[in-house]
Parts: C-alpha cells; structure tokens; sequence
C-alpha cells in the first residue's frame, strides 16, 4: 500500500487535516490516499481502485478555513443497464468553507440556502480528509451510471448481456392472458 504524503510543513501523515499547524494565512495541502481506501459501505455505490490525490489551498480567516482545491482520482461503477462495472475520471473542483462546529445551528427545521451546501464544520481543530473526499466522489456519482451512452442493457427475457452478445429472445413481450383475445381479433 502507497503512504499519504505528508501535510502543510511536514505534518504527519494522516487523513485528517490538524488545523494548529495551518500556518499564515494560506497553506498548500497535499494528500495522497492509496487505492481502496476511500471505497466506503464496502463498494456497494462505488469503488476507488487507485490513488487519489488531494491538492488543496487552505485560507485562514480567524476561526474559519476555505479549502479550495482539486481531487484527482477514479472511480470504478456499475452499470445500472448492463450490471458490468466500468471507470468513471473523477476530477472534482472543491471550495468549501469549514466553520467550528460550535457554530452549527442545524437544530430544526431551517431552509437551506444554497450557500449551506458548501459549509461544512470541523472539531477539535481537525477536518477528516477522507470524509471530504468521499462526500465529493457521492456528489459527483451519476443520477444513472452508464458504461456508454449506446448501452443495450441486459435482456429481460434470457438475462445475457446485449453489449456483448446478440441473443435470438423476442424483442416484444405478449402478456399470456390476451392471448385468448389475440386469437378472436385474427379470426
């Protein structure tokens, strides 16, 4: 297994981001996390079959972190017609603004702005990266993950994979029961 490269000035390496040692008002962030080790609910969304890296710009404003940077990596799916995994290039702009959790109000019901969706709360002066990460790559996941826009899918009568084979299956279904009434309408 590869090693995460280390952080801002040497830091240790780590998935999480220590905020004490975020020196001046800016500091490069570079991280490095070995293949396998983002895939969460053990790949049942996705998988991460290679390294990822992590290119950030961290901003400090007082109490407050912009990260903004780029993720680098990719991403091993399912087709959602032919089952057959594939790779998706997942090349992720982030800017988020990370704030103390003691400022989350989140109690309740509030509307949420659009702002809301890149803020974000850190504890005990640390951010997990590896959460950041995985968060990006759920967010950047296709709404219908497809190995090509021309896939054929599967058939729905023999289950063969249409993209590699052609099947001899009627294209057309005819439901059983009309088939009494289909008989009348010939006659």
């Amino acid at each position: 297994m590869e090693p995460m490269a280390a952080g801002p000035a040497g830091a240790a390496s780590s998935p999480h981001l220590d905020l004490r040692v975020v020196e001046g008002p800016r500091t490069d962030v570079h991280r490095r996390f070995p293949a396998g080790s983002l895939t969460p609910d053990g790949g049942r969304h996705y998988r991460v079959p290679g390294v990822v890296a992590l290119d950030l710009l961290v901003a400090k404003g007082g109490t407050d972190y912009r990260l903004s940077g780029r993720i680098e990596g990719e991403l091993e799916l399912d087709c959602s017609r032919c089952l057959e995994a594939f790779r998706l290039d997942a090349g992720i702009d982030v800017d988020l603004l990370y704030l103390p959790a003691s400022e989350n109000r989140g109690d309740g019901e509030v509307r949420i702005e659009e702002e809301d969706l890149s803020t974000a709360f850190y504890r005990d002066e640390q951010i997990d990266l590896r959460h950041l990460v995985q968060e990006q790559f759920q967010l950047a996941l296709p709404m219908k993950p497809l190995c090509r826009a021309e896939c054929r899918g599967l058939c729905a009568v023999c289950g063969g994979n249409r993209n590699t084979a052609p099947c001899q299956c009627a294209d057309e279904w005819e439901d059983p029961r009309l088939a009494g009434l289909k008989r009348l309408l010939k006659h």
